[in-house]
């Protein structure tokens, strides 16, 4: 195989991945909380809307980031009020929120900018640009490994290196803090948490508020970094990617993240294998291609969901004895 092609694979494993890792981490905060969370998918396409048709309105990609953080915790709250303060089904508002993010945004692409529900282009001075130019372009003529450093890890955005940092930054708040401790516990007894006088309520809050930024991230990077735009349906099953590598990771932050590269590794695969010859077999259908990061995610779920010890409180709504 081309050197060429393996460094490019792995810099397009890498990008592809940060929107997974970035959806993961938040789904895994909320689960822990013990708030099934099926809405990544509609929290990040809501994002990725508010960030494209804040980005391309007003040309700052600080802002855009931040109106897409901001949609996304609103939503997140949102579902807070519905499954943590009324105590409703945490799955119907899960899914609730992914119809609503479906539709509510081609809605008000259609009306605001009258593109068939896509948001303008945003200009290169918004999107986020690769954080190492120059250090890229000097490390690429060491011999040997200069490609593979130059191409593969230094030619990526900071959020690319934010999602990877978070990984490591997400096992220590969870297993090395009294934070993570609490909101380990408050999935797995809440009622021993009430007892010792924590309010359930506010850590799951805590626990959807980061879920949210997250979410708010990983929309926005697929709008400035991945895509030049906002189109419809974008996100294209990556929150419920997200949400299958972090039951395949077992609630773990980092076994969810090497199921984000697996997951990032497919795709990158499916756009570099299209038109490929197969002896024996031909072209390689594009259709198949496409496939196998989704048949890859049904495979996962039915083989590990029943394995895969979930928090104990996860989907239960925590009623306060009295």
């Amino acid at each position: 195989m081309d050197e060429s092609l393996i460094y490019a694979m792995l810099a397009s494993t890498l990008r592809v991945s940060t929107p997974l890792v970035l959806c993961a981490l938040a789904g895994l905060l909320s689960e822990r909380s013990g708030v099934v969370d099926i809405g990544l998918e509609g929290k990040m396409l809501f994002a990725a809307f508010a960030a494209g048709a804040c980005g391309a309105v007003y040309q700052s990609t600080a802002l855009a980031l931040l109106v897409g953080i901001l949609v996304s915790t609103a939503l997140s709250w949102m579902h807070g009020l519905a499954c943590v303060s009324h105590k409703g089904d945490q799955v119907v508002s899960g899914v609730a929120i992914n119809i609503i993010a479906a539709g509510m945004t081609v809605v008000l692409g259609i009306a605001w900018f009258e593109q068939g529900g896509q948001t303008p282009p945003v200009s290169d001075v918004v999107r986020i640009q690769p954080l190492f130019p120059a250090l890229q372009a000097s490390v690429q003529t060491i011999p040997v490994v200069g490609n593979f450093i130059g191409v593969g890890l230094l030619s990526h955005n900071a959020l690319v290196y934010l999602a990877f940092a978070l990984v490591p930054a997400t096992w220590w708040l969870l297993f090395r803090t009294r934070f993570g401790l609490r909101l380990r516990a408050v999935g797995e007894n809440p009622q021993m948490v009430d007892a010792a006088g924590v309010s359930v309520a506010r850590l799951r809050y805590s626990a959807l508020t980061l879920n949210g930024i997250l979410c708010g991230l990983a929309g926005g990077y697929l709008v400035l970094a991945q895509s030049a735009n906002f189109s419809a349906n974008m996100t294209a099953g990556r929150g419920f990617m997200a949400l299958a590598a972090l039951i395949f990771g077992r609630w773990h932050p980092v076994g969810a993240f090497w199921a984000c590269l697996l997951f990032g590794f497919l795709d990158a695969a499916a756009i570099r294998l299209q038109g490929v010859q197969v002896p024996g077999m031909g072209e390689v259908p594009v259709q198949f291609i496409q496939a196998l990061p989704y048949l890859l995610t049904v495979v996962l779920l039915a083989g590990f969901i029943g394995k895969a010890v979930a928090p104990q409180a996860l989907g239960k709504p925590y009623t306060k004895e009295r």
